[in-house]
């Protein structure tokens, strides 16, 4: 089994955000959001945020947020859910809450309110969303977790790798979606986890950082972040813990909740 090339998945992330004009940036400009969260995610998972610019990059952020509340993909942009979600993580990695207009927002996010179209209605995503929305508010005993968790534990194929229904190729995101679940219905121990682990490591590029979704396929921020994400569920070593209800390191979610550290 490979090592996690943790220094080059750095560069890889501080080298995506440098690209402002390139073809690549400019069809992700609607996420860049969503895109710095990620990347920052990433960074933080691997003991390196202190390698951007706080100032820059919150006055970056607080410049998405719209009139009504809500925050949009980039500056200018329309404000969506998912681009708010994405700002406020952004905000909390750095301990910069408190920057934002709480009841503005929640207004908007009140009034926005609906079911994900598209996409997001993918369903492990909901999966995701109901048991974190669950196991945040201490309500997981409403769940089956046997079922759920063999539901669940069916995603893994045979390269080790999770899928996101039957029949599907595997994923490295769902090392994040399916994996998230299980740890909070306390059923992880009933995949493999060492053939996950060998998985997400061969969807590396060790020469220039990143990771992808299969192996040698085009790397790319997501992939990366949710590789990583899903490494710090299985514990793998020089990797933080990240909290598996709110996606964010356990040390952050500590220092917002109850107001200490711990790595």
């Amino acid at each position: 089994m490979g090592e996690l090339v943790g220094n080059k998945h750095v560069e890889y992330v501080l080298s995506v955000e440098r690209r402002k004009d390139d073809f690549h940036s400019v069809l992700m400009e609607h996420l860049r959001v969503n895109g710095a969260y990620w990347g920052l995610g990433t960074l933080d998972l691997l003991g390196k945020l202190d390698t951007v610019d706080t100032e820059d990059v919150v006055s970056w952020i607080m410049k998405c947020q719209h009139k009504s509340g809500g925050f949009g993909g980039n500056i200018g942009h329309d404000p969506h859910l998912l681009y708010t979600l994405s700002a406020v993580q952004v905000l909390a990695l750095f301990d910069m809450l408190d920057v934002l207009d709480i009841d503005k927002m929640s207004h908007h996010c009140k009034k926005k309110m609906d079911p994900f179209p598209g996409i997001y209605g993918e369903k492990l995503i909901l999966v995701f969303c109901c048991v974190g929305a669950l196991a945040i508010t201490g309500s997981l005993h409403h769940i089956d977790k046997d079922i759920l968790g063999w539901w669940l534990c069916e995603r893994q194929v045979k390269s080790g790798g999770l899928n996101g229904r039957p029949e599907k190729l595997p994923d490295v995101c769902y090392s994040w979606w399916v994996l998230s679940s299980l740890v909070m219905i306390d059923r992880v121990h009933w995949i493999d986890k060492e053939k996950l682990i060998k998985y997400i490591l061969d969807c590396q590029d060790t020469e220039k950082g990143g990771i992808s979704d299969r192996p040698d396929d085009a790397v790319d921020v997501y992939h990366t972040y949710f590789g990583v994400a899903g490494l710090s569920l299985l514990e793998y070593p020089g990797v933080k813990a990240i909290d598996p209800a709110y996606a964010l390191p356990v040390n952050v979610v500590n220092r917002i909740f109850f107001g200490r550290c711990s790595t």
